[in-house]
């Protein structure tokens, strides 16, 4: 499925869901025919996402709504900025305007703390990346607003990049043997997706770099720093080195100077504040 699809997906789902058998509210309060103005109104400060996927909600329950946007996503905005204005129906605006404020909201606090990640290491050649930690169902518009915030996205789902973890080494039996298991398994398949282990320790390293034919990069889960470093030297440019596991804002700068390619940040996508945002008629 197509990025595109996906979010139409999202859409269709999040209207359903709302709407269900009818707005019954709007139906009664508001006249078929009245056409009607919103704006978008910031009450916080950050990064704004989410833009055009309002464009995309307007668009989807009514062809005929003009969405005339002010901000585009990835704009700092602060307290009293507009993001968007609407003109048109004003039973479909206020049928969309639950789905939009969520979403924008979400998305804008996800792009927000995204920035702020990459703000403390752009001295460094280091990529923050996210995590599979999203909400179920909108993964595609929290590793969007990643994306605007500058961060890059890690994986989509368990299809689309072979990544071998603790508990699958676990029941697998070993490192050695769940690498060449996954890269058996990959050319049987003719699958064109990466592979990559995570390493408790350094010894396990040591192993990983054995299959380095196999293996495009190593995640380093729960390293120190010290064990960063070693890691670093002990790989060299073999494959690709990305550090996970509880690295915050305190941090990051440190483990971005060890020299790793990604870092990858749950908190990203799990752990943050909705930005202040209302959508209101005039």
């Amino acid at each position: 499925m197509s990025f595109i699809e996906d979010v139409k997906l999202v859409i269709q789902n999040a209207l359903r869901e709302d709407i269900g058998a009818g707005d019954y509210t709007s139906l009664a309060c508001v006249p078929e025919q009245h056409i009607g103005n919103a704006q978008l109104i910031v009450k916080d400060i950050g990064i704004i996402a989410g833009i055009e996927f309002a464009k995309e909600v307007f668009s989807y329950i009514d062809s005929t709504i003009i969405f005339d946007p002010v901000c585009k996503d990835g704009d700092k905005v602060s307290y009293g900025d507009i993001a968007f204005y609407v003109f048109g129906s004003s039973q479909k605006i206020l049928q969309a305007e639950r789905l939009v404020l969520n979403a924008m909201q979400r998305m804008s606090a996800i792009a927000t703390k995204t920035a702020g990640y990459m703000l403390l290491i752009n001295s460094t050649d280091t990529k923050i990346i996210d995590t599979r930690k999203t909400t179920p169902g909108i993964r595609v518009l929290e590793k969007w607003a990643v994306r605007i915030g500058g961060g890059e996205n890690h994986r989509f789902g368990l299809y689309d990049m072979m990544m071998l973890k603790d508990n699958h080494i676990d029941f697998c039996g070993g490192i050695t043997k769940a690498v060449k298991k996954a890269a058996a398994y990959k050319e049987k398949n003719n699958l064109e997706v990466d592979i990559i282990v995570e390493a408790r320790n350094n010894k396990e390293v040591l192993e990983i770099l054995e299959m380095n034919a196999s293996v495009r990069r190593i995640l380093l889960d729960n390293f120190t720093i010290e064990e960063t470093l070693k890691a670093v030297q002990l790989i060299g440019s073999k494959c690709e080195i990305e550090s996970s596991g509880n690295i915050t804002e305190k941090t990051i700068l440190e483990y971005a100077n060890c020299g790793v390619n990604y870092i990858s940040v749950g908190a990203l996508t799990h752990s943050v504040y909705n930005m202040d945002l209302s959508l209101k008629a005039f």
